[in-house]
């Protein structure tokens, strides 16, 4: 059975790695797939963060906190945790003919940190921003999407590294949800002092 999995998890790799290749796509693919590498981007990042704390409220602070956190625990917990328990090697380190559009890396394959780390922040935004929910799982799923198509994942990591970031995200803002109620419910209890 994981046998039949895996040949059509690599059929599908192929199909994303050569059937889907374009010119265009060869060179936006390795663009957007380091995106959190491209210093214009990483300044637009810092810009919203700081936007969201400073113009936000308490719902731009909460976001922005909680991206930060999330992308923390979701980047260790795939990287230095996961990864090493399933300890699977990227395609580009197995396979034959594999289109490499940028260097394989040493790190292992699954899941996906992009994935996860990418699905984790747009759950957190589209949880405080939800009419901008498909904008940030596009860009999510794009960011995922070329991780095979420049050879360094397979699906199957990407469709899982979106399923754990999605799980993290939840699971913060479940804590953060419950801290909200037991702090209001706190400051409900208190009563006011009458002066004499």
């Amino acid at each position: 059975m994981l046998e039949f999995l895996y040949s059509i998890d690599v059929a599908l790799f192929f199909f994303i790695n050569h059937t889907l290749a374009d010119p265009i796509l060869d060179w936006v693919m390795p663009f957007v797939t380091n995106l959190n590498k491209q210093k214009p981007v990483i300044i637009i990042v810092f810009g919203i963060l700081g936007m969201l704390v400073w113009k936000g409220g308490n719902k731009g602070k909460a976001t922005a906190g909680l991206l930060v956190i999330t992308i923390l625990l979701s980047d260790q917990i795939s990287s230095s945790i996961i990864k090493n328990l399933v300890g699977r090697i990227r395609p580009c380190g197995v396979l034959d003919g594999v289109r490499l559009l940028v260097d394989c890396g040493s790190g292992l394959s699954f899941p996906s940190s992009h994935a996860v780390n990418n699905f984790a922040g747009a759950t957190i935004i589209s949880h405080f921003y939800y009419s901008k929910k498909w904008y940030w799982f596009s860009i999510a799923a794009l960011v995922a999407l070329s991780r095979p198509y420049v050879g360094v994942h397979y699906p199957s990591d990407i469709i899982g590294g979106a399923i754990i970031g999605w799980g993290i995200a939840t699971l913060v803002i479940l804590i953060w949800e419950i801290f909200i109620k037991y702090l209001n419910h706190k400051s409900s209890d208190i009563k006011p002092v009458n002066p004499l």
